[in-house]
Formats: structure tokens, sequence, C-alpha cells
């Protein structure tokens, strides 16, 4: 990859992670390491654009329907696409059906963007996700295989220790934190052939565990308040982006198109 590469134009396209959440801002909104590269990809670039098209909750089935098909028409330079993650957290699913989605996007978004950056989506260390393990690697494995075939980049989050640490994610344990968001934010400027800042890679701080009953106290806040709705929600069908709009829906200049209030909702 060329080093001082220069980008015009990013359009991020995906679920959650892509949002920003958990990356809380004074506002209200989520900022999340799209917003934080766009940032940076602007201070480098006069008249930089930037859309945000992710919404919380997200399928990959959805993300092709709703997302791919106007993130193509907007030919930017870079093209990030993160999904199918959520399908594999459901507890049941049909991988080959996303895997079929993954690829119908990447063949959509390839001849339409100048580099499509694709990623093996970071991996809390626990047993919920422990359950889950086969699939997300069958996941990645599939974006493997199509980034080789259709010359897009991916960024390896998945292999990446530090970001499996707890501290790296916020008390619903399934979105980053800001430190988190901010990695990846250079993970991804990293693999797009831009100089290194910071170790992304760098492990975190040596910190006192915490008590026993202080974790059996945060789990079972976490099973009250995010464990159990979320488990509704895969029940019954629901999302928690039902209804919500993308918060950056067009290519504008950054600057100048601030993105839409967002109400945090888990």
């Amino acid at each position: 990859m060329e080093m001082h590469a220069s980008y015009t134009s990013f359009v991020a396209v995906g679920d959650s992670f892509t949002e920003g959440m958990s990356d809380l801002m004074p506002d209200g909104s989520y900022r999340g390491w799209a917003d934080l590269l766009a940032a940076r990809l602007a201070a480098r670039t006069p008249d930089f654009r930037y859309a945000n098209l992710a919404v919380r909750g997200k399928l990959i089935g959805q993300i092709v329907d709703e997302q791919v098909a106007p993130a193509a028409a907007m030919r930017a330079d870079v093209v990030t696409l993160v999904g199918g993650l959520n399908d594999a957290l459901r507890p049941k699913v049909d991988m080959g059906r996303v895997r079929g989605l993954l690829t119908e996007a990447v063949e959509k978004l390839t001849p339409s963007c100048g580099r499509l950056v694709l990623m093996r989506s970071p991996g809390r260390n626990g047993p919920v996700m422990e359950r889950f393990r086969p699939r997300m690697e069958e996941l990645f494995a599939h974006i493997d295989q199509l980034a080789a075939q259709h010359g897009a980049l991916v960024v390896d989050l998945y292999g990446a220790p530090v970001l499996g640490e707890p501290r790296m994610w916020d008390v619903d344990r399934l979105h980053l934190t800001a430190e988190g968001h901010r990695r990846v934010c250079e993970a991804v400027w990293q693999a797009l052939g831009l100089p290194a800042e910071n170790d992304w890679l760098a492990p975190l701080p040596p910190a006192p565990q915490p008590r026993w009953a202080t974790r059996r106290v945060a789990d079972a806040r976490f099973a009250r308040q995010h464990l159990v709705p979320w488990i509704g929600r895969r029940l019954t069908g629901r999302s928690s982006g039902d209804g919500r709009p993308a918060k950056r829906p067009e290519l504008l200049p950054y600057e100048t198109a601030p993105p839409t209030e967002q109400t945090p909702q888990p």
C-alpha cells in the first residue's frame, strides 16, 4: 500500500459497530471509529466528503437492501463494509445465506469505489461469545476469501488480543469504548497506507482485578439491563435500529454536514 496516499471521500456501511456505539458524545450522539477516521482524512484533504450509512442492529440482508446501492452510487475513494456479525449472533442463522449476501455486497461495491475495506470484527472474551465463536470464524474466513478475490483490504481486529480485553468494551459488552474505537480508527488508517500515529495493538497498562463480589454485581446488572432486552429483541424479530435513519446519509463535505442527533439506545 502506498504511503502518503490521498483520499477525497469516504463512505461507511454497516451496523452499530460503524455507527459508533458506544463512543458517547456529550450531546448524546455517538461518534465512533468511522467519524474519527473521517476527521483525520479531512484534515489531510481539502473538500473531503464523508457519509455514514450504518444503523445499529442491521442484519446483512438489511445492509444489502438499504445501504449498498446508495453507497455504490456515491463512488467514493474509500468504502468500509462491516456486517454479518448481528446475523451470526442470532439464536438461529443460515450462514450460507449470510455468506451469499456478503458476497453480493462486495461484488456491488468493489467496482464503484477506489478501495473497499472489510474487517474481521473484534471479539470480546467470555462464555457468551464462546458459543458463537465458530460462526464468527466462519464469517471471517469468508471475508478473507472475498478480499483475496476482489482486491479488498482486510483489517484484522479479531486477531488483536488487546481488543478482547474487557476494558475495551462498554457495559453492554457488545460495543467498544471510546478507546476501542480510537484503536480501530488507527488500524484502518494504517491499512489505508497512511503513516502510523500510534500502536493500536499496544497492550493496556496493568490494572487491579475487580473483586469477586464486584464482578457478580456487574454481571447481574449487565444481564438485567442489556442481555435480557437483547435476547428479547432477537426472539421477537425487533431491532434497536428499527425506524432509525443513518446519521450521515449523504456524501457531503465533512465540516458542513453534522451528524443527525442520536439518542443512546443499546
